[in-house]
């Protein structure tokens, strides 16, 4: 026992926590926006993906690492538009819209990566983010080191959080968006344009996705792999509910997940414990099952989540 918390009292182990987090924390938030305003966004897997392929394209054959994350933001919101299309402008069921963009952006990513990249025999890489310490900050003993010596991305996502709070909570905007996924026929009434207002809030749910995918393949790897996200979408729907629908909370829910795979990958390394490596593997998804069926028992979804609205059948 010893042994392993010696692994985890460790400054690396906090500071690849933090990193491990920070695309969690991306996805976690864009779904946030997305079902506060009544629209289950199941496309979150499939433009993360989508979102690290092109972000790294752009890179790979430009050499800016920004142009590349604008280009991954863009295609987060192109694939929000075609959610917004779906489910707002259409009405159909969230649910097959969802799964039917992320397989439509999984295939695309696959397509384009093979139609760009050809066959090569060794996987193309960039030059990935660097790590930007900030001065005097970086010197605080044990804090400095793991959260002031990262990468820009992960300062962006920690400023994020306060600010998707912020925006909820405290502007005329958050508390229309909030009353289009409650009561949408109240907002309307109201004044209120609810299809523009989950149009909206869709766009940013794509935005911050596509920061997701680009963190993945730009700043945690170098390269772009089918690999890349690794179901970490399905986990931020899961923190969603583990969150309770709240920044906070569900940010807190993706630094703990993070907890468990910085854990798993270091006793996997150690050899501390003698399980097979998929045992490692399934530890955080099947934790995060776990912690989710004991929070949603509590949980309130926002009331008009997957109700499309039709004002003409008011």
């Amino acid at each position: 026992m010893s042994e392993i918390l010696a692994q985890i009292f460790q400054i690396g182990f906090f500071t690849a926590l933090i990193r491990i987090a920070t695309p969690l924390i991306f996805g976690t938030l864009g779904e946030l926006f997305a079902e506060r305003s009544g629209v289950l966004n199941l496309g979150i897997e499939g433009i993360m993906m989508l979102a690290a392929m092109t972000g790294f394209s752009t890179t790979y054959f430009t050499g800016n690492l920004w142009l590349g994350v604008l280009t991954a933001i863009a295609t987060g919101m192109i694939a929000g538009l075609l959610m917004g299309l779906l489910t707002v402008s259409l009405g159909l069921s969230q649910h097959v819209s969802g799964i039917g963009t992320t397989l439509l952006c999984s295939g695309l990513s696959f397509f384009f990566y093979r139609l760009i990249f050809k066959q090569s025999s060794s996987i193309p890489k960039i030059v990935a983010f660097k790590t930007v310490p900030l001065p005097l900050l970086s010197k605080i003993p044990v804090i400095g080191p793991i959260f002031f010596n990262q990468f820009a991305l992960v300062y962006i996502a920690i400023a994020i959080v306060p600010i998707s709070a912020y925006i909820l909570y405290h502007t005329p905007w958050g508390l229309n968006l909030r009353t289009v996924g409650e009561n949408p026929l109240a907002a309307d009434s109201a004044g209120v344009n609810v299809h523009r207002v989950r149009y909206q809030a869709l766009l940013i749910s794509g935005a911050l996705m596509g920061l997701a995918g680009a963190f993945l393949s730009m700043a945690q790897f170098n390269a772009y792999t089918f690999g890349v996200i690794s179901g970490r979408g399905w986990v931020c729907i899961a923190l969603i509910v583990f969150g309770q629908w709240s920044p906070w909370k569900s940010a807190a829910g993706a630094i703990l997940f993070a907890f468990i795979d910085a854990l798993q990958l270091r006793l996997q390394a150690s050899s501390l414990i003698n399980l097979p490596y998929q045992i490692f593997l399934m530890m955080p998804f099947v934790l995060t099952i776990i912690g989710m069926a004991i929070v949603s028992r509590n949980a309130r979804a926002p009331a008009a989540l997957l109700q499309p609205f039709r004002k003409e059948e008011r």
